[in-house]
Order: C-alpha cells, then sequence, then structure tokens
C-alpha cells in the first residue's frame, strides 16, 4: 500500500507536525517554534491559564471586528470575510485565544517569518496542540485574510491541531466554506480527549475544575503523573452535561424540530457559541483515523463519541479523557503506519446499528463502533446529512430558477429600451404609469421579487449550501437583477408618498433583498462597504428634490454637499457602465431638477457635458 494522505497531507508531515506541535507545547516559554525543510512548519505552544481561556463570562467570546488584525491588510474599508453576508453579521471568536494571538503578532517576528516563506514559495503549516492549535486556527485566518488574493500565485496554507479545542461560532465555519478555506483546516482528536469539548462548557459551570485540570494537564505534559480521579470526574461530568445541552439543541433544529418549547428552553439555557471547523479526524483506538468534514456531525461526535458505557467506568474514562489530550504522538504513529482510515460521508445512509450495515458499509460501520455510537447518536449523524442533502436540492431548486429570472429581467430591459424611446426613462415612464406597459412591467417586477424574496430567505435561514454565496454567476445574477429592478422599487415608493408615513426610502423602505444582493457584490469583488449603492440613486434624487422643493427659495446650500456627492458617484457609475443615460434624457425627473440648480454649480459639475449632449 502507498503512504497515507489525508486531503492533502501526507503521512510523514502528519507526523512532522505532530512532534513540532508536541515540542512547542513543552517550550510555553517561546511564542512559537519555527521548524524549516521542504515546508516551513509553525507551531504554537499552550497555555495553562484559564485566563487565556476564559476572558469573560459566559464563554469568553467577542465580535472578530475587535481584531483589527484579521482584516484584509491595507484596506480597513473592506469588510473581513468573517462574516454572515445574509445578516450582515459579523463572527465571533474566542477572545482569550485572540488577544494571544495578536499579542504574538504584534510583538514578535511571526509575520516576517511568514513572508520569508512566501518569498521563498514555500509551503507553510501552523500546527499546535491543545490551545496552541486554536493560535494556529486564528493564524491561518489571518494569512488567507491577508495573503491568499483572488488572481495571485501562492501555496495554500495548512492548519493541522492536535486536540485543540474549539476556535469559532457557527458563523465562522459558515464563512470559512464559503471562502472555500474549510479544506486548509484539519484537526486530530482523541475519542475521550476532554480539552476539543471544553468551550462547550460555560465558565460558570467549569471554571474552578478548569484551573485544576489545566494544571494537572501541565505537569503530566512534562512529567508522568498520576492524576486526581475525583477532580477529572467532577470536570468530565460538567463538561459533557453543557456538551448534551448543545448538542441536543442542535439536533433538534436538523431534525426540524418546530416546537416553540424548544426555543424558550434555549432562551433559559446558556449553550456554548462555539462549532466545530475545518475537518476533523477522530481517533477511536485500534490505529483507526475517522475523517468527517461536516460539521453538524462533528459537534454531535464531539458528544456521542466520548459517552460512558455504564455509569462504572465514569472515573476510568474520566482519567482517560486527560491522558488522551497527551496521547497524539504514540497513537498517531500507530494510525499511520497501519493506514486504516474511514471517510464518513454520504451521512443520511449511515447504519442504525452494527446488524444493519450493508456489505459496503461494513468498514464505516466498524469505525461507528469504535466510536461507540449509540443508535441515537447514528440518527443525529443521519440528520446532518439530510441537512446537508437538503441544502443540495435547494440550490437546484433555484438553478432550476434562473432561465424565469433571466426571462423577467429580459422583459425590463424592453420595457427600459421603448421607454427611452419616448425621451423618458423607464424609472419616470414607471413612476407615472399611464399604460399597458408600465402595469406588464409591474407584474414582472413582482413575479421577480417572489423569487428573489424565497432566494434571500433560504440564505438568511442558511438552507443553501455555503459555497452558494461565492458563485460568480449568481452575483452577476443578482447584481443584474438588482440594478434594474431596484428603480422600479423606489418608483412605487414614493409615487404612493409611503416616505410621508414611512420615512425615506433608504433607512425606512428598502428592502432586504436589494441590502443583501448589494452587500453580496462588495463582498464577492473585495469592495469597500456601502460602495455599489448605484441601484439606489433614485432614492437619493427623490430625497433631493424633497430637501429642495421646501428649502427657501434660492436655498441651494441645504443640498450643496449631498448633490456634489450624487454627481461625483453618478459619473462614476456612468463610466464604468453601472448606471445607464437613460437618467440625463430630456423627460427625465432628474435632468428637470438639474436645471433648475445654480448656473454656478452647474458650470463645474462634471455630469454637465453629458446632460447638455442628450438634451
Amino acid at each position: 500500500m502507498g503512504s497515507l494522505t489525508i486531503g492533502e497531507i501526507s503521512g510523514e508531515l502528519i507526523k512532522k507536525t505532530c512532534w513540532i506541535a508536541m515540542a512547542a507545547h513543552k517550550s510555553p516559554e517561546k511564542p512559537y517554534l519555527v521548524e524549516k525543510s521542504s515546508e516551513v512548519l509553525i507551531s504554537f505552544p499552550g497555555s495553562w491559564s484559564v485566563g487565556d481561556w476564559f476572558t469573560q463570562q459566559p464563554f469568553g467570546e467577542m465580535k472578530i471586528d475587535g481584531s483589527e488584525l484579521l482584516c484584509p491588510k491595507g484596506n480597513d474599508k473592506v469588510a473581513t470575510s468573517l462574516r454572515s453576508i445574509g445578516r450582515d453579521e459579523l463572527a465571533s471568536a474566542n477572545k482569550g485565544f485572540l488577544t494571544r494571538f495578536e499579542m504574538i503578532l504584534a510583538k514578535f517576528s511571526l509575520q516576517t517569518e511568514v513572508e520569508k516563506a512566501i518569498k521563498e514559495k514555500k509551503k507553510i503549516v501552523f500546527t499546535g496542540h491543545s490551545s496552541g492549535g486554536a493560535i494556529a486556527i486564528l493564524t491561518t485566518v489571518w494569512f488567507l485574510e491577508h495573503y491568499l488574493k483572488p488572481g495571485k500565485t501562492l501555496m495554500s496554507p495548512l492548519c493541522v491541531t492536535f486536540g485543540s479545542p474549539l476556535v469559532g461560532d457557527f458563523i465562522f465555519n459558515h464563512a470559512l466554506i464559503r471562502e472555500n478555506w474549510s479544506n486548509f483546516f484539519l484537526h486530530f482528536v482523541m475519542r475521550y480527549d476532554i480539552v476539543p469539548r471544553i468551550l462547550l462548557a460555560s465558565l460558570s459551570t467549569v471554571g474552578q475544575e478548569l484551573d485544576q485540570i489545566l494544571k494537572l494537564l501541565s505537569q503530566k505534559a512534562m512529567f508522568p503523573i498520576q492524576g486526581s480521579v475525583r477532580e477529572a470526574s467532577t470536570f468530565y461530568t460538567s463538561v459533557m452535561r453543557n456538551a448534551s445541552a448543545v448538542a441536543s439543541h442542535a439536533a433538534c433544529r436538523l431534525m426540524g424540530n418546530t416546537n416553540p418549547i424548544l426555543e424558550t428552553v434555549a432562551s433559559f439555557i446558556e449553550l456554548s457559541p462555539y462549532r466545530p471547523c475545518g475537518t476533523f479526524v477522530f481517533l477511536p483506538g485500534h490505529g483507526k483515523l475517522v475523517v468527517v468534514k461536516n460539521a453538524d456531525a462533528i459537534l454531535q461526535l464531539l458528544f456521542y463519541s466520548a459517552q460512558l458505557c455504564s455509569e462504572n467506568q465514569l472515573n476510568a474514562v474520566a482519567e482517560r479523557s486527560l491522558n488522551d489530550h497527551l496521547g497524539y504522538p504514540s497513537e498517531l504513529q500507530g494510525c499511520l503506519n497501519w493506514q486504516n482510515v474511514v471517510q464518513l460521508d454520504h451521512l443520511e445512509g449511515l447504519p442504525l446499528s452494527s446488524s444493519g450495515a450493508a456489505a459496503g458499509n461494513i468498514a464505516t460501520n466498524i469505525a461507528l463502533d469504535d466510536l461507540g455510537l449509540s443508535t441515537r447518536a447514528r440518527l443525529c449523524l443521519r440528520a446532518a446529512g439530510e441537512h446537508e442533502k437538503q441544502k443540495l436540492s435547494n440550490q437546484q431548486r433555484m438553478d432550476n430558477k434562473r432561465q424565469e429570472i433571466e426571462l423577467g429581467l429580459a422583459k425590463l430591459e424592453e420595457y427600459k429600451s421603448k421607454s427611452a424611446l419616448c425621451k423618458v426613462g423607464y424609472y419616470d415612464a414607471f413612476r407615472i404609469s399611464k399604460y399597458e406597459d408600465d402595469f406588464k412591467a409591474n407584474v414582472t417586477r413582482l413575479e421577480l421579487t417572489g423569487i428573489w424574496d424565497e432566494i434571500i430567505e433560504m440564505l438568511n435561514r442558511y438552507e443553501l449550501p455555503e459555497p452558494f454565496e461565492s458563485r460568480k454567476d449568481w452575483i452577476e445574477l443578482a447584481t443584474k437583477y438588482r440594478r434594474i429592478v431596484e428603480p422600479l422599487d423606489i418608483a412605487n415608493y414614493y409615487r404612493h408618498a409611503k416616505n410621508e408615513d414611512t420615512g425615506s426610502y433608504m433607512y425606512k423602505g428598502r428592502p432586504r433583498r436589494y441590502k443583501y444582493t448589494q452587500r453580496w457584490r462588495e463582498h464577492g469583488l473585495r469592495m469597500p462597504v456601502g460602495s455599489s449603492a448605484e441601484s439606489c440613486f433614485w432614492a437619493e434624487v427623490e430625497e433631493l428634490l424633497l430637501l429642495y422643493r421646501t428649502a427657501d427659495p434660492g436655498a441651494f446650500e441645504v443640498i450643496r454637499e449631498r448633490t456634489i456627492n450624487l454627481e461625483r458617484k453618478l459619473d462614476e457609475w456612468i463610466r464604468s457602465n453601472q448606471i445607464s443615460n437613460d437618467v440625463f434624457l430630456k423627460g427625465s425627473t432628474f435632468t428637470k431638477w438639474w436645471i433648475t440648480l445654480p448656473i454656478q454649480h452647474k458650470s463645474v459639475s462634471p455630469i454637465q457635458g453629458q446632460i447638455n449632449r442628450e438634451i
């Protein structure tokens, strides 16, 4: 048989990263270790201080906007990739780990080491054991944000951790998958290792025991001593009780439980926000490796694979939960030599019992048995698989609607062209709505609204695969839709004087479908936040008109700055073909208003020539 490979990582490289990860862990006085060969391995030591794990109650997380170092280098106007585009919400990460990472980056020459490796065109592998793995994860994300750019030739980094605690929340993992970064992360977890499960518990439930356990692990890392069974048992029980609540709540959601009691209970019980990211490799013993990529399934495995078979096992399993944390080198040596790897794919078809395995699923079923998975655990894994399958099905259904969207946009493009022939832009024609074509355009607008509202709602509920948001074809279609249809929504809003009751369109009336599709384009093209607002041009014109009419005669100063800003943007949008020239037609509301502006202002306006050509 050939050498073992998991993803892009060979068995030899895994052994090498494990060795340097454990070496760094035994050198806590150093911020990191560097090993150079055909690759550059950078390993971070763990921390045995509770303050480096939990900086605040209850779970110690923070929004990553507090860390400018995770934002794109040299462009603080561009939002970090670690966010939900649909909900416009930033990811959260453990504050203690993030603070430690920032300190290492600011005070030591980590960035210099990284840039030297890039210059030498060497693959960089970030690694760490225990909380050192958490620092490796954050460093890898920092590398991806700063250096991995579209069109730039660069070796992709790797992150390999051993017994690492969880680092980020659901959005953190969602963003990594969307950006196609998830495959760069590989995490090894021993079956009973308690450390990867710790952050599923709150500080209030494990704080006192955690301090004792970290001290005990620190001693065990240096010397092979026996720990306190009582402390280990208490800690194990507390962590697993919290893990049970998190896994059960997540499983209910996967299974489509809509019982309101679920959310009522969740509002009273503090649940950990942390979720797995990347690929996990579980080590159940006997020289085996179980590889899982589905984050929902990984969360369930973190709970169910560490279960007791009976209450009599508590002390033995609790002691093993500490020993396993330090047993990666010996266990991996056996695994990598045996080359016994099982990929847990197609989760929806997993056997529910040992006797229920089909001939082709024997290896998978043995792996499930080795992890000690009950029928309930297997049902939860199946639910994770079905959820993933459903998202793919939803994506196919949306793809099938592309033709309908294209047809609707073509109709509106034709409407736009007909309006231009009458020297009135389609915005003004629709705002007046006197003819049958205007009525037909409104029907098409409403039909497209129904489709896009469904798409946006699915994205908001995370019911589409994460990579859907990175698809160039959908970003372009969404932008085309927004540019041609949003002006009609604005015309309809002001035609019915909704601004008088609700407020201005931009602040009170803009639908979520346009906000999302704008953020979608800005994110996909790495544009500054708010810079793709060309479809809102008419909303600003309407507001300026209202201000100009209600101001004192000749009081142009009231709107001077906003007018200059709009003209500057309009000139840019016209030159880049983001807005068509029909805004300058003789019958256009914009043109009629602009002509009334002071001569001194018009004489220096960047759009003066374009308006003069049209009229």
